[in-house]
């Protein structure tokens, strides 16, 4: 199957699975997809500077790498709709809500270290699209941890994508203008 019909493919599934729990993006409106989409186009251009990069396996985890944290979507049904590996990259990409809030992060990045690079990559171009102003309804603490966890990103799947590390890079320099410093 091309690029293009497993895109379409993809989106269609997550885009279901979304809005059947109407998500939106945080402090906005608009449809969660628009979020999957903004992923998803990361990764297709990291894939054009990229060697050895699985655009077709990164574009269909892209799209569902949040399915089974934020729907009702589960392992098997990811599994039996695109295959195994696909599963278990989402579920990688997916925080265990079982450990303590403080470890969720790690823990994913750790289960991710263990996959390919393309899926790291997934986990690059998420930060990088989410490193957009912030919801008006983050304090100033959720928007310094959120920095904070950027630069555990950055720092942790470096070696993965050299063009989405230095993307990630140059959005968490921007980002710095929402943090508040006190004295």
């Amino acid at each position: 199957m091309n690029t293009q019909t497993l895109y379409q493919k993809t989106l269609l599934f997550a885009a279901k699975k979304h809005t059947s729990v109407n998500q939106v993006l945080s402090g906005s409106e608009l449809p969660y997809i628009v979020h999957l989409s903004n992923v998803a186009m990361e990764i297709l251009i990291a894939s054009q500077h990229s060697k050895e990069f699985d655009v077709n396996f990164a574009i269909q985890v892209a799209l569902l790498h949040d399915t089974i944290e934020d729907t009702e979507t589960t392992f098997e049904e990811i599994e039996a709709n695109f295959n195994t590996e696909i599963a278990e990259a989402v579920l990688a990409l997916t925080k265990n809500e079982t450990i303590e809030k403080s470890k969720k992060m790690i823990d994913s990045l750790t289960r991710i270290k263990k996959l390919r690079k393309e899926v790291w990559a997934i986990k690059l171009a998420d930060r990088i699209t989410n490193l957009q102003s912030p919801p008006n309804h983050w304090d100033a603490e959720k928007i310094q941890n959120y920095y904070k966890e950027a630069i555990l990103i950055s720092e942790t799947l470096s070696g993965s994508n050299e063009y989405l590390e230095n993307r990630l890079k140059y959005k968490i320099e921007e980002y710095i203008k929402y943090l508040v410093i006190s004295h």
